[in-house]
């Protein structure tokens, strides 16, 4: 079929209902309800579609549209749950199974008639882990059942008037409900308060005098404190003390009238500024039995050595991705013939920090230095041929971030999972060695489709492709778990000393062909360019991704129409 998705932004959701529907043989475009209702109508004038979707809708669809056209909603709550704060209550609540329902657009918000609703159990992890993991696992699985059951034509949508369907709704979330109060809340709550909140809206709260948004919460173990106050920083986060413990807060974002040029979210510690908290720092082989925050940590598991890294929304910066290859060396000089790079869920990574990059003094300045900081890292991976990396995907990865796991021997990615190989909705030409790495892995001419397109790509997709070379049908909760085991069967496996051999004579023929070290030349002469240049796209639309703010319909991150078939009008 023609499906037209409608959505507030290209989000995490919305790339994977797009990508999963175009496996499956539909015709897809995609327009944003942000750029206002005469760019959906313009969309729906050019591409007729046969059914629209909303997988990620923050306003109302035109009356007009939804009364002459099929819309059907995803909403993140169970049938008859309604409101715009639906995770957010279900954490609140610690609800410990919810659902998503894809319903009909009608007047009333979420009260139209239900087309599919998947149930999922939840996890003890923030909304936007939640949003992105088993609530995207359960909206794919409703989406593609609705789809079908509206292409065959004889299923009657279920009325949420129906006596089987318990209607509740809950107004949204606000500032006041989602108050911390330090003296008297227990860490548990603390902790379900901010990740009830951790990507979006954050929890307004005040530290050192200044109003702020906290995003994010994991425990601490053994530091303490008066209730709220500040204890230690780590790896840019703060520590804050509870009434019966500690919290991790890994990102602050000021509000936007405080005077503060940058009022987007950031790592805790840059947004503070110069303060006296001590560094707290551990170890990356935690001790058995610590139960405290870090984002990335090593441990030995036989001849399999696993390194782990979380990093808030998937951006490594400049300081990131130096302590991520400081980790990697680290890893190295352990004696195991395989090293898991990756594996937990959520996010793989990203690529470069636009948020730092934005905040800083000189952008393009950062911008360089995160670009080769990056780039030390993947090469580090590179030029590793004394074991086989598997680089363990168990969330979305996009440029460079993609890059880096295509710098490993292999590639595991976990079923849920949407790849953007490619750099153009940013404005930028890409590095990372991606002329080398992504060439070698699916040709010259894909690897031009792949970042001419600048669309998503499935899970499902990038193995076919060769992005991927195993695909873990499991879910979110089971990724680690299940790329342990496969690790340690890998280590065992007989072939093995073989395989690492071939793997370093390969390396050496291609360095004679083409030395890494051109490839890189190459492509930082191209970014150099762009990030110097006052007028190059690229600064605009780093500015207007990062303020969350349009930047026109020309805008190449957000076009008013995506077709399938590459470009945009």
């Amino acid at each position: 079929m023609d499906i037209l998705l409608v959505v507030s932004a290209f989000n995490s959701l919305a790339q994977r209902v797009y990508a999963e529907l175009s496996d499956r043989g539909h015709r897809v475009d995609a327009v944003l309800a942000s750029h206002g209702a005469e760019a959906v109508r313009t969309a729906i004038a050019r591409t007729h579609p046969e059914l629209l979707i909303a997988p990620m809708l923050r306003t109302a669809l035109p009356e007009d549209v939804w009364q002459r056209h099929t819309c059907l909603v995803v909403h993140p709550g169970p049938p008859g749950d309604r409101g715009p704060s639906s995770l957010d209550w279900a954490i609140t609540d610690q609800a410990a199974r919810w659902g998503v329902t894809v319903l009909q657009a009608e007047a009333a918000m979420d009260a139209g008639d239900i087309w599919a609703s998947m149930p999922f159990e939840t996890s003890d992890v923030g909304k936007s882990d939640l949003y992105r993991n088993e609530a995207a696992d359960a909206a794919a699985a409703a989406v593609l059942l609705a789809v079908r059951r509206y292409e065959e034509g004889s299923f009657k949508p279920l009325s949420q008037n129906d006596p089987s369907v318990r209607v509740m709704w809950r107004d949204v979330m606000r500032q006041s409900q989602r108050r911390i109060d330090w003296d008297n809340d227990s860490t548990a709550t603390v902790l379900r308060r901010l990740r009830a909140a951790d990507s979006r809206p954050g929890v307004l709260d005040e530290l050192h005098g200044r109003e702020v948004f906290l995003h994010g919460g994991h425990p601490e173990d053994r530091l303490r404190g008066r209730p709220g106050e500040p204890l230690a920083t780590r790896a840019g986060a703060v520590c804050r003390a509870t009434r019966d413990g500690a919290v991790w807060i890994p990102e602050l974002r000021p509000r936007k009238n405080s005077g503060d040029p940058a009022p987007f979210k950031r790592p805790a510690a840059s947004v503070l500024g110069p303060c006296s908290l001590p560094e707290a720092p551990v170890p990356l082989e935690l001790p058995p039995g610590r139960r405290t925050w870090t984002d990335i940590r090593y441990h030995r598991d036989g001849d399999v050595g696993h390194l782990t890294f979380s990093f808030p929304g998937g951006a490594m910066s400049t300081d990131q991705c130096r302590r991520l290859l400081a980790a990697y060396r680290y890893a190295l000089a352990r004696p195991t013939p395989v090293l898991v790079l990756g594996g937990t869920r959520d996010f793989f990574s990203n690529g470069i920090h636009l948020n730092v990059i934005e905040a800083a003094p000189d952008p393009a300045a950062e911008s360089w230095a995160n670009l080769n900081a990056m780039n030390d890292l993947v090469e580090a991976v590179l030029r590793t041929t004394d074991r086989l990396v598997v680089a363990a995907l168990g969330g979305n990865a996009a440029a460079g971030g993609v890059m880096l796991a295509l710098a490993a021997d292999e590639v595991w990615c976990r079923g849920g999972a949407v790849l953007n190989p490619h750099y153009r909705r940013m404005g930028l030409y890409g590095s990372e060695y991606w002329t080398y790495s992504l060439p070698r892995r699916v040709g010259a001419r894909t690897a031009e489709r792949l970042t001419t397109e600048a669309l998503p790509v499935s899970a499902a997709t990038a193995h076919g492709l060769g992005l991927v070379d195993r695909l873990l049908p499991v879910p979110a909760p089971e990724f680690a778990d299940q790329t342990a085991r496969m690790a340690a069967e890998l280590a065992a496996a007989p072939d093995l000393a073989y395989r690492i051999e071939a793997k370093a004579a390969a390396r050496a023929r291609d360095e004679a062909v083409r030395p890494l070290a051109d490839h890189r030349r190459t492509e930082l002469a191209r970014m150099h360019d762009i990030f110097f240049d006052p007028a190059a796209p690229y600064h605009a639309l780093r500015s207007a991704f990062v303020r969350k703010t349009p930047s026109g319909p020309a805008d190449p991150l957000a076009p008013p129409v995506l077709h399938p078939a590459g470009g945009h009008a």
